[in-house]
């Protein structure tokens, strides 16, 4: 039996509607999904919004896609987690719930990143706080990103997150503007850190900048921020008419820039130092850093204005070079000692006289070197002839050099300096034209102060001498300007007066005479003279206090005789300085060899005191001046005045100072 011509067809025949069902489900899926999505969509939004507690953003974060729904968030306890997946669970057409739910925890350390993946997109990671909700958090950083930028929040809520997280984290991302996509910012507990590399020389500098003040609240952590790099690295050095240097171009690291400025302020000898640096990638390999930046300080120590530049690594020179031999050395240290990588440039030079006209004498342990410049060699003999009686322990190193332009005394000068360079432990000595500075230390206040004054004195005519002299283990105090403005402003509330007829302080004078001792020990260099007062006219003496331990207890009877009467025991405060009658002793009349009294040829001075008392206004000056003797003041810096100089009683007690 043969098998019919139709059978195959039969067999095989439903492979031939596969195409057109493929047809009908492609329209069909495009046309059907789009609704289903969205009514999903609608409906977990619903149970979304029934998450939010009063005041807050809705925990619950979803997102539908086709029959599916990805799920996100941190729930305040697991009741509310699982009533939120039951009522998801049971949303009609629901295929699939990807994604998981977890719980409100503390996190300890709180740590929260935001990472820069492009150039418009921001990834935020780690602990957000459990109080601000992902879009409050948006809005917060919104003001801080440049417009356009996508934040990508799979942050976790949690608790612990410092006061100030909010600010904080809107610096933090502001941060990242500056630098190149892969960097990021971290805020972990109350530290910022930042890793990054800058997208220009100027970002960083301004980065920075801005990090030179943290958040409120929180402190730098780890600060890696790698320079930008530059197609043509360069570098320079302009020192201006007096010394001042102004650092330009690149420098690659922080380091390095720190490096430069302590040395180039070495060279500026005070004049000044103007920092317009920026650290930098794109140095030629071959190079070393620090060896060009020293080469080109060499260079730049040689001018006296001038610069000192590297660009399309060549090392050029120009300006007014400090003096004649410095034209050769510069001529040899771009020949010859050029860093590895370094081409020499060109060398555009010419000389002048010193201005100014520079010398400096430096004593150290163990040895004493001149600097600077010299007229001539004969002016150096001189100044080294001087030198070696008095320094004769120690090593002489002369490194001056020859240049016109000295000014006149030069040497007298120097010779003046040298006599007290000799007689401190350290020092040195600085001549500006026709100015000398002196600097170190003594081992004797009063030598410091000696020296400070007598230097101007020693200098040639038309000369200026400053002294500042240290005395290492002492404080140094004030100036003295200083010292007398602080006086004038120790004036009393009201004017202190004595008890008519007393030489005893009372309790008012006290806090007065205490805020004199504690200006006296912070300028340790200013004397005080005090006068007292007199008494109003007609005033009559006070009775004694008998029962008093503060005022005086001595008193004189009608008949001269002294009475005394006992004083309280107690501490009290110092009592004012007094002064008693002397008591001449009684003599009896001696008997001559007969029995009768022998006559007296002593004169009668029984109720005379042993030296004059001094009046009542220089008994209260002097009480004074005992006060703060007690108080610390040294006996030569306080004195009482006169009593022919006693103030009106109006004006009370007066205090001054005197040179």
């Amino acid at each position: 039996m043969s098998a019919s011509p139709s059978a195959p067809i039969r067999r095989f025949g439903w492979l031939v509607g596969l195409p057109g069902l493929a047809a009908i489900l492609g329209v069909a899926v495009p046309l059907v999904t789009p609704p289903l999505e969205a009514r999903l969509d609608a409906e977990a939004g619903a149970v979304v919004r029934g998450t939010a507690r009063a005041g807050a953003e809705p925990w619950l974060r979803v997102t539908a896609r086709g029959r599916d729904l990805v799920i996100l968030g941190e729930a305040p306890d697991a009741a509310a987690r699982d009533d939120a997946l039951a009522r998801l669970a049971a949303l009609p057409g629901l295929r699939r719930i990807d994604g998981t739910l977890g719980l409100v925890e503390t996190a300890a350390p709180f740590v929260w990143t935001a990472t820069r993946t492009g150039p418009d997109r921001i990834a935020l990671t780690g602990n957000r706080p459990a109080e601000i909700g992902p879009h409050a958090l948006a809005d917060r950083l919104a003001p801080a990103l440049p417009a356009g930028t996508r934040l990508d929040d799979t942050a976790h809520a949690a608790y612990g997150a410092p006061a100030e997280f909010g600010p904080a984290a809107a610096e933090a991302v502001s941060a990242l503007k500056a630098l190149q996509p892969g960097a990021r910012a971290e805020l972990a507990d109350t530290r910022l850190s930042i890793h990054g590399e800058a997208i220009s020389t100027e970002d960083e500098a301004r980065l920075r900048a801005a990090l030179a003040t943290p958040p409120a609240g929180f402190s730098l952590g780890t600060i890696e921020i790698l320079p930008a790099k530059v197609p043509d690295f360069s570098f320079g050095l302009v020192r201006a008419t007096g010394g001042a240097l102004t650092l330009t171009g690149h420098v690659v690291s922080e380091t390095a820039r720190a490096a430069l400025r302590a040395r180039a302020a070495e060279i500026a000898e005070g004049a000044g130092i103007l920092d317009e640096t920026h650290t930098a990638r794109g140095l030629d390999a071959r190079i070393d850093p620090a060896g060009l930046t020293a080469f080109a300080l060499r260079l730049v120590a040689l001018l006296q204005e001038g610069g000192v530049t590297f660009a399309h690594g060549a090392m050029a020179v120009t300006g007014i070079a400090l003096d004649p031999q410095a034209v050769d050395e510069i001529a040899a240290l771009l020949r010859d000692g050029r860093p590895a990588g370094v081409e020499a440039g060109p060398a555009t030079l010419e000389t002048r006289p010193l201005k100014p006209y520079r010398v400096q004498l430096r004593r150290e342990a163990d040895s004493v070197t001149l600097g600077g410049h010299v007229p001539d060699a004969a002016t150096r003999d001189r100044i080294l002839a001087a030198l070696r009686p008095r320094f004769f322990r120690e090593r002489i190193i002369d490194r001056s050099r020859v240049a016109e332009g000295a000014p006149d005394g030069l040497t007298g000068a120097l010779e003046a300096g040298i006599a007290t360079l000799a007689v401190l432990a350290r020092g040195e000595v600085r001549v500006a034209d026709r100015a000398l500075t002196l600097t170190g230390d003594s081992l004797y206040p009063e030598s410091a102060r000696r020296i400070e004054a007598d230097l101007p004195r020693a200098l040639p005519a038309g000369w200026r001498g400053e002294a500042a002299i240290a005395v290492p283990g002492v404080a140094t105090g004030p100036a003295p300007e200083a010292c007398a403005a602080r006086f004038t402003e120790l004036e009393p509330p009201q004017a202190l007066r004595f008890v008519p007829g007393s030489a005893t302080p009372t309790a008012a004078f006290y806090p007065f005479l205490d805020t004199v001792a504690a200006w006296a020990k912070a300028c340790p260099t200013g004397r005080i003279a005090v006068t007292g007062h007199a008494d109003p006219a007609g005033a009559a003496a006070p009775k004694p206090v008998l029962d008093s331990a503060v005022e005086s207890t001595a008193s004189v009877d009608a008949k001269g005789t002294d009475a005394k009467a006992p004083a309280k025991p107690g501490k009290t405060k110092p009592e004012a300085a007094k002064s008693e009658a002397a008591k001449p002793e009684a003599t009896k009349p001696a008997k001559a060899a007969d029995g009768k009294a022998a006559p007296d040829k002593t004169p009668a001075k029984a109720d005379a005191p042993a030296e004059p008392e001094p009046d009542l206004p220089r008994q209260r000056a002097l009480a004074l001046v005992d006060y703060l003797l007690q108080a610390g003041l040294p006996p030569d810096r306080v004195t009482a005045d006169p009593a022919t100089q006693a103030r009106p009683p109006a004006e009370g007690i007066g205090l001054a100072l005197r040179p």
